[in-house]
C-alpha cells in the first residue's frame, strides 16, 4: 500500500524520523532504519576526533546492538545526491543486497530509492 505520493506509510515514517533527528541534532544527515521484526532506529551522524560515522552507519550499529537480524529498510535524510557507498555497504551486512535505502532531501522529498547492492 503506498499514499498519495507513493511512497509506502512505513517508509515514509522512517524518513520522518530521519528528518527529525538531523533536525533535533543539528547535524549533516539523519538515518532510520526498520528491522525484520518493525523496530526502528534513529540516528544523526557521529563526528567526534576519535570516531566518525555518517547517521546510517550508526543507525546500523544501533540496529545490531539491539539485536536486529535484518533490516527491511533504511532511510537517510542528506543533501548529498546518492546515498554513499559506504552506507549502502552498512545496510548489505545487515539487509542483503535487495534492502532498499531511501534517500530523502532536507525537506523531506524522496530523491532516490536505491538497492542495497552487491
Amino acid at each position: 500500500m503506498t499514499d498519495s505520493t507513493g511512497i509506502d506509510p512505513e517508509d515514509s515514517k522512517i524518513i520522518t524520523l530521519a528528518r527529525s533527528a538531523r533536525a533535533r541534532n543539528a547535524v549533516p544527515e539523519g538515518a532510520a532504519v526498520r528491522d525484520e521484526t518493525g523496530r526502528t532506529y534513529v540516528a544523526g551522524t557521529v563526528e567526534l576526533d576519535s570516531l566518525k560515522l555518517s547517521a546510517l552507519q550508526t543507525a546500523v550499529a544501533m540496529a545490531v546492538a539491539s539485536g536486529a537480524r535484518s533490516l527491511e529498510a533504511a532511510a537517510v535524510v542528506s543533501t548529498a545526491e546518492t546515498p554513499a557507498e559506504a552506507d549502502r555497504a552498512a545496510v548489505r551486512d545487515l539487509g542483503g543486497p535487495d534492502t532498499p535505502v531511501l534517500l530523502a532531501g532536507p525537506d523531506g522529498t524522496l530523491k532516490s530509492t536505491t538497492p542495497a547492492g552487491r
